[in-house]
């Protein structure tokens, strides 16, 4: 089914414009809502509140940190469609804690979450207008050559609190001197503290590369040829690295938190509790060593990944769509 109007969509991001997930998630959508055949503008919290346009529907993504733009809207138009995005701090954290979130969330007119483990998480009374939109990657064509010297564990994401960024990089000093894993982390630093720490512990720590914030193609390329992807975070809602690594057919160890366990599924063999070093330092081990359980591994991913294709992602943006357009004739 497809809209027979033209919308004028705002997608409105904390912050300003950056190379962290909730940005990555609007862009994509923007080239998404476009190619659907709508006008599609992007802005940043501060800027959206000072030069919006009036549009005919306001996507937000964070129910709590883009609040006042979304307050705003539905003061000026109570009648037109409002989606909030629910990211994964919303979802374990803002929706029982902040008074702004709730309000957010009763406003929306439908709510898009990112993982299917998130229904679970929701009231009653907001999982009836929660809809589903897994977050895509287009796979990485260019044939990549993954080094002999090392097995490379890649750890995609800005070093933040809530990644546990170093989880990684602890586990790795706990492997045998024979083991050749290497932790190769790309993600922004957020703190000059952060970046100390990064810079320190590839000091302390020959199996930590630290690389830095890289471009979304330079990640295609690090996923392409890392033998395992680790993800580590504490909370997590549904993250692009993870969709990214599925589409690859790269391997997952991962945290068990209810975002990564939606896109991954309850049964899958490379879960460690959160902050567990030793069974970190275990999985990581078990996949250089033990090449039936690596391919296990892809083949879960490579089984997974056509839930994450860009072709799923615009087939649910427009049943979305058409359901508001409905709604509203």
């Amino acid at each position: 089914m497809t809209v027979s109007r033209l919308l004028r969509i705002e997608i409105v991001v904390p912050g300003e414009r950056s190379q962290r997930g909730n940005w990555i998630t609007a862009e994509r959508w923007r080239e998404i809502l476009v190619d659907l055949g709508h006008e599609v503008e992007v802005l940043g919290l501060e800027t959206a509140l000072t030069q919006s346009t009036d549009p005919d529907l306001l996507i937000a993504l964070h129910a709590r940190k883009t609040f006042d733009r979304i307050r705003s809207f539905h003061r000026s138009f109570p009648d037109r469609p409002l989606i909030v995005t629910l990211t994964g701090t919303d979802l374990y954290r803002d929706v029982e804690h902040s008074d702004d979130a709730r309000l957010a969330l009763g406003w929306a007119t439908r709510l898009v979450v990112l993982q299917p483990k998130a229904f679970d998480d929701l009231p009653p009374e907001l999982r009836v207008k929660a809809r589903l939109i897994r977050q895509s990657s287009a796979p990485w064509l260019q044939h990549e050559a993954k080094s002999g010297e090392h097995f490379d564990v890649c750890v995609v994401g800005h070093l933040r609190e809530v990644k546990d960024p170093f989880r990684a990089a602890k586990a790795a000093r706990l492997l045998p001197d024979t083991s050749r894993i290497r932790i190769c982390h790309a993600g922004g630093a957020m703190s000059l503290e952060m970046e100390q720490r990064a810079l320190g512990e590839m000091v302390e720590n020959p199996r930590y590369l630290w690389l830095g914030e890289l471009s979304r193609a330079r990640v295609k390329q690090l996923l392409a040829r890392s033998h395992v992807m680790a993800h580590t975070s504490r909370l997590e809602g549904g993250a692009n690295a993870m969709s990214e690594a599925l589409v690859a057919g790269l391997p997952v160890i991962s945290s068990r938190v209810a975002g990564s366990v939606g896109m991954l599924g309850d049964d899958h063999p490379a879960y460690f509790e959160v902050g567990d070093t030793e069974a970190l330092t275990d999985l990581l081990r078990r996949c250089e060593t033990d090449p039936n359980f690596l391919r296990v591994l892809a083949e879960r991913s490579a089984a997974l990944g056509p839930l994450y294709r860009r072709e799923a992602e615009v087939a649910a943006w427009s049943e979305l769509l058409s359901e508001l357009c409905s709604d509203s004739s």
